[in-house]
């Protein structure tokens, strides 16, 4: 309320004398009160002196402490959410310029929450794992009013000495806005820290009166280029002599024939499919039987000649797979002439075992050790290589679980072997087992091949070998 209407109130409530000093007589005008203190104005009753003054301070209760939102700052890229992933604070907490808040995930980061005041933590607005969005208030922060940074306006006014003639003439004091603290961002104050300055004393000359970096640079005398890091300047270039000298080598040979291959194959559109086998009956069956083929052959049993001998069962259920490509034509090739991809010193080898539809398992794996020995020792002849028509690459004997095979035309299509690996898997009760998966990966020639062909085909070897028992049925 104005001053000036409140001392004439005074008048207008003017009582009789009620209030007696001992030395003179006093009447109490009025009593008032001005924010919440109770104040009395007083009039000398003798002839002589018709006023008296009375002196008397107003003033309010000073707030200490200042209740600030941290709120999300644009953190560039164009990032407008980040989730909360850890608080380093906790209500309660004292911190400090710089220190921790928090740390939060965008689509392209991890980025640590600094605070840019001192004060106690009041209150968190997110939990871990919540969203928030680019000004959404982070917390609460409990400042000082030195450290606030909204405007406040003084509230300690002073009236003294005012006699009863000039009560009316009384105005307000003026309204001032002060700013406590002058706004930056982290950057900056750490700037104004590591070069003891008060940014307080600074002419701010950014949007809203925020304190900038050049701000500083032309407060301490300094240009911005000098507190960058000077120049690195390049060392001298120095001629590399080499250690060795390059080697060159005409391609012949066993890798001249891969290289025409190899080209050629560029000309087939090839499709991939991969599956895992469960391979479990086998291993059990292959333990069961090494023992006894290594005593009464001399021969070592691999899994090998199991799956050779269930490919050309289910190649025998899918015969397109077995044909090759002659012009505009599709040869079916009577034979399951089945090749292995054998690594030699040498290079890649692709020797093949001849009517695999006509031999048994042992007699398969007599064939496999004979191009084995062959391949290591650099026997094999041209015979050995001919007439492929289905080709086997093991590239799990080195290692490898996935591969993307080529094939080598004219045939039509080609699989991958990975290694086998013991992996925990569900049974058919759901229940945890340990498994042995071999993955198995095809490339088949689109021209000639669909999908569903090749997935057909391969769930029927599947079927032979994740039960080996069922291939006794189709052996002749």
């Amino acid at each position: 309320m104005n001053r000036g209407r409140i001392i004439k109130n005074i008048f207008a409530r003017f009582k009789k004398p009620s209030y007696t000093n001992r030395t003179q007589s006093y009447c109490r005008l009025s009593t008032y009160s001005i924010n919440g203190t109770k104040s009395y104005l007083f009039m000398n009753k003798s002839p002589c002196h018709s006023v008296q003054y009375v002196k008397r301070n107003f003033h309010s209760s000073h707030v200490c402490c200042t209740v600030v939102p941290f709120k999300l700052s644009d953190i560039g890229e164009g990032i407008k959410e980040v989730e909360v992933l850890e608080w380093f604070v906790a209500v309660g907490d004292e911190v400090s310029q710089f220190d921790n808040i928090c740390e939060v995930q965008s689509d392209k980061a991890a980025v640590t929450i600094t605070s840019r005041y001192d004060g106690t933590v009041k209150k968190l607005h997110h939990e871990v794992g919540d969203v928030a969005q680019v000004g959404d208030t982070l917390v609460d922060i409990e400042v000082a009013d030195d450290e606030a940074t909204t405007e406040k306006v003084p509230e300690t006014e002073t009236v003294s000495e005012t006699t009863v003639q000039d009560v009316q003439n009384v105005t307000e004091a003026p309204v001032q806005v002060v700013h406590d603290k002058a706004l930056a961002t982290p950057a900056v104050r750490r700037l104004a820290k590591e070069h003891n300055v008060s940014l307080s004393d600074i002419k701010a000359t950014g949007k809203d009166g925020r304190v900038l970096k050049e701000d500083i640079l032309l407060y301490i005398g300094q240009s911005g280029p000098s507190l960058t890091a000077p120049p690195t300047v390049p060392p001298p270039s120095t001629k590399v002599t080499p250690l060795a000298e390059d080697r060159i080598e005409p391609i012949k040979g066993i890798r001249k024939v891969m290289f025409t291959s190899m080209k050629e194959s560029l000309s087939i559109p090839h499709f991939g499919y991969d599956d895992e086998f469960d391979l479990g009956q086998l291993v059990d069956l292959r333990y069961k039987l090494k023992k006894e083929v290594k005593h009464t052959t001399g021969l070592k049993l691999s899994y090998m000649p199991f799956i050779i001998k269930a490919t050309s069962l289910a190649l025998k259920e899918h015969p397109i797979l077995n044909s090759q490509i002659d012009g505009d034509n599709l040869v079916f090739k009577a034979d399951h002439n089945i090749c292995i991809a054998t690594d030699t010193p040498h290079g890649l080898l692709l020797p093949c075992i001849k009517q695999v539809q006509n031999l048994s398992i042992l007699d398969i794996t007599a064939e496999l050790n004979r191009l084995h020995e062959a391949g290591l020792n650099n026997k094999i002849s041209p015979a050995d290589i001919a007439g492929g028509s289905f080709s086997l690459s093991n590239i799990g004997n080195i290692g490898g679980t996935y591969a993307r095979p080529v094939i080598f035309p004219p045939q039509v299509a080609i699989g991958a072997l990975g290694r086998i690996q013991v992996l925990p898997r569900f049974d058919y009760h759901g229940n945890v087992v340990k498994a042995h998966v071999m993955c198995i990966s095809w490339s088949g020639d689109h021209r000639v091949i669909e999908g569903a062909t090749m997935a057909r085909f391969s769930n029927q070897l599947k079927d032979y070998l994740e039960e080996p028992a069922k291939m006794l049925m189709h052996l002749k």
